[in-house]
């Protein structure tokens, strides 16, 4: 079940990712994100009242409410056409929440590979914070190309290889991931480029246009 629920999660971040590009009405992202927040908060509800207990399943399930909140959140957002600060500000928390995960993960649950997804996440989160709370629209590119590769690597891909019982839960795979997040990060730089200017040339009348980001609309106050 909570493998289901991670592959969706690569299905709503994909489409946020491709929202902050640029490519995807704000309202239109609105409802999937709905779709997915619910599915994240009646996953781990079930999860944990059917736990019997077992603190180890009640954590897992526990960390999934970050996810369901943040989409109903955002979902809400979108379609009531709301300011962003309040989900800006909910996502530094969930990135501070999200490295205890990590930490437990790789302590507590052994289980590196996910303890790797989870900074994944919580870098990520933190790119909501600054672009959505504090309003740092120079990285809503970066952003988006951030998240429209954890779509995949972090959530669709062990989703759904979850699923069919493929993952190799291993120490390698943990290495594996945290290479690929390196090198994502360090790749993307260049996307921090703002917008270029076009200048007017000779014999042109008026003033230059300016080119604006695609992803205004997301960010809007």
């Amino acid at each position: 079940m909570v493998a289901t629920g991670l592959f969706y999660v690569g299905a709503v971040l994909f489409v946020n990712g491709l929202l902050l590009l640029g490519f995807i009405d704000p309202k239109a992202a609105g409802v999937m994100n709905l779709f997915v927040g619910t599915l994240q908060v009646v996953t781990p509800t079930y999860v944990i009242f059917t736990a019997n207990g077992d603190a180890a399943t009640i954590l897992t399930g526990s960390g999934l409410y970050l996810f369901g909140f943040t989409y109903l959140y955002v979902g809400i957002g979108l379609l009531a056409d709301l300011d962003t600060t309040g989900v800006g500000w909910f996502s530094l928390f969930v990135a501070i929440a999200a490295l205890g995960y990590s930490w437990a993960n790789f302590t507590l649950a052994g289980a590196p590979w996910l303890g790797v997804i989870w900074l994944y996440w919580a870098v990520l989160w933190t790119l909501f914070w600054l672009v959505l709370g504090l309003k740092r629209e120079s990285l809503t590119r970066y952003t988006g190309w951030v998240t429209l590769i954890e779509a995949w690597v972090t959530a669709a891909i062990p989703g759904f290889l979850l699923l069919t019982g493929q993952w190799p839960a291993t120490g390698l795979t943990a290495v594996v991931l945290a290479a690929i997040g390196i090198v994502m990060f360090l790749v993307l730089l260049p996307t921090l480029r703002g917008p270029r200017r076009q200048t007017a040339t000779a014999g042109e009348g008026g003033p230059a246009p300016v080119e604006t980001p695609p992803d205004q609309a997301y960010t809007r106050t």
